[in-house]
């Protein structure tokens, strides 16, 4: 649908049937791309970085009790795992001609012809999305469940990824450190002792760990139950399309992380088993003496193409337990130049830099974006649409036109990759 600066998403009409002829309609119009309107996600546990162009005044737009916004997610058909949330919470929506359905309603009527056959087929949705995670200072010390240890809960595991977006970055805020991991040599004594000091304030489990300087421009890649501390850099996180954790920490920069946050994704027999919750970490990958070599990412040009007036970058690559569950690239267009790029499989993109076209659609990344407005910056591509080529354009004169694109499981063979992930040789 044609945006205007007046366009807001409470004017549109949410479908809840007839999904499939909209979804053909926005198709046929657009040749393959669905627009997306911004999803926004607080958490009540943190404080918002206010690096994501949000309109100030809505930084709390969900109410005070439920906390800040400080993450807005991409392509996601993974509901938010918040207290009290909003019954469409973490659910992007599809926007055209004036109405407005889920992304999850698309391809579960769909299926593969959003998705591709192989994704559809093994999964039936799309298992994966991205983010913007953005916070004033850093978060509590944490693990996310491995695909075996979230059943017992019925769930699925969550390995993610990192990317530093420079454009998202102008400032580091207060913390621009991640710790990760434990020392080598670190024992599980060590860690049920910080585990039984919960209550007596800050339980020193950053004491057994490492911090680790975040660079604007480069990313990590975390597998499942490896402690990690994101610092206060924004960050695009691609990731398997759940929402659970565990927090090890008690207190950070003075504020209580209460057990229930530690235990959430545990079987409740369990929220009291102290041995039971420090083997949830994965103890080899955790003390792993190269640590950084093993995980650190730093972006891998896809093509030579610089003469040609762009270049499409690898951000996100290499397998979590010999599986590539995601990736993501970085393209750059220069001012009038244009590329038609031909990728893989279905992907969803966000602008973070300036403005042009993807085929006929617009594509501009806003100064301030509010809670209810609609956005030219986030389209999901089809993966039809993605194999035939989609042509990204440069219609400012004077900055580049950057996107940011990430993939579900296993459509990029040829990404770069890791010797190690998660303590496993690949």
């Amino acid at each position: 649908m044609p945006m205007t600066a007046a366009a807001s998403v409470r004017d549109l009409k949410t479908q809840y049937g007839n999904v499939r002829k909209l979804v053909e309609a926005a198709l046929e119009e657009s040749g393959g791309l669905l627009r997306l309107a911004p999803c926004w996600v607080p958490r009540s546990f943190l404080q918002p970085g206010k690096r994501l162009k949000l309109d100030p005044k809505d930084l709390y737009a969900f109410g005070l009790n439920r906390g800040g916004i400080d993450e807005r997610w991409f392509g996601s058909t993974t509901p938010a795992a918040n207290d009290n949330r909003t019954p469409d919470e973490g659910l992007s929506y599809i926007v055209h001609a004036g109405q407005r359905w889920t992304l999850a309603d698309a391809v579960s009527e769909l299926g593969a012809t959003i998705i591709g056959e192989s994704i559809w087929g093994k999964y039936k949705k799309w298992p994966v999305y991205s983010k913007f995670f953005d916070n004033m200072g850093p978060i509590p010390h944490h693990m996310h469940q491995s695909r075996e240890q979230a059943v017992l809960v019925k769930q699925e595991g969550k390995p993610e990824s990192y990317y530093f977006p420079p454009q998202h970055n102008n400032v580091g805020n207060n913390f621009p450190y991640t710790f990760m991991g434990l020392n080598p040599g670190t024992t599980k004594a060590q860690v049920r002792k910080c585990l039984e000091d919960w209550n007596k304030g800050d339980n020193g489990i950053l004491d057994l760990s490492q911090a680790y300087r975040l660079k604007p421009g480069s990313g990590w890649l975390i597998g499942p139950s490896i402690l990690h501390a994101p610092g206060s850099l924004c960050t695009y996180e691609p990731q398997w399309g759940s929402d659970v954790f565990g927090m090890y920490q008690s207190l950070v920069e003075g504020r209580e992380v209460p057990w229930a946050l530690l235990v959430k994704d545990m079987p409740q027999e369990k929220h009291k088993d102290l041995d039971f919750i420090v083997d949830q970490l994965e103890w080899e990958a955790n003390v792993d003496p190269n640590f950084k070599a093993n995980h650190y990412l730093e972006p891998v040009a896809a093509h030579d193409t610089t003469k040609d007036g762009w270049i499409d970058k690898w951000i996100v690559y290499g397998k979590v337990r010999g599986e590539q569950l995601f990736s993501a690239k970085e393209l750059t267009v220069n001012p009038g130049a244009k590329c038609t790029i031909k990728d893989n499989g279905a992907n969803s993109i966000i602008c973070v830099q300036g403005e042009g076209r993807i085929n006929k659609t617009r594509l501009s990344s806003p100064k301030m974006i509010g809670f209810y407005d609609l956005t030219e910056d986030e389209v999901f591509v089809t993966e039809s649409a993605a194999k035939t080529g989609v042509t990204y354009e440069n219609t400012s004169g004077t900055e580049p036109l950057v996107v940011l694109r990430y993939f579900g499981p296993e459509v990029n063979p040829d990404a770069p990759v890791l010797k190690y992930v998660g303590g496993i040789k690949l």
